[in-house]
């Protein structure tokens, strides 16, 4: 019960953080977190390994953000979403 709270507590974030690219992924990240715990704590029902790969491919999720938050700050000034125009681009 407190993994589903702590999910929807990070999809609620998730939602209702539109300003900035940043916020967004550490709402992601949380989210990654609370999924870990999850397949952590079922151990009884799945191997360890698949927790593993998971906590891997939540990684290169996170450092895949980061490259896009970097390129953003890089080529139009922040990570707030209402500073650039797509159609510019």
């Amino acid at each position: 019960m407190v993994l589903g709270l702590g999910l929807f507590s990070g999809l609620w974030i998730f939602c209702s953080t539109r300003d900035h690219l940043l916020s967004t992924l550490l709402s992601l990240e949380y989210m990654a977190l609370i999924m870990f715990l999850f397949f952590v704590f079922s151990l009884f029902f799945m191997p360890l390994y698949y927790s593993l790969i998971y906590l891997i491919m939540a990684a290169c999720e996170g450092a895949l953000g980061l490259s896009i938050l970097i390129n953003m700050n890089r080529t139009h000034g922040g990570d707030y979403y209402k500073s650039f125009n797509l159609f510019l681009l």
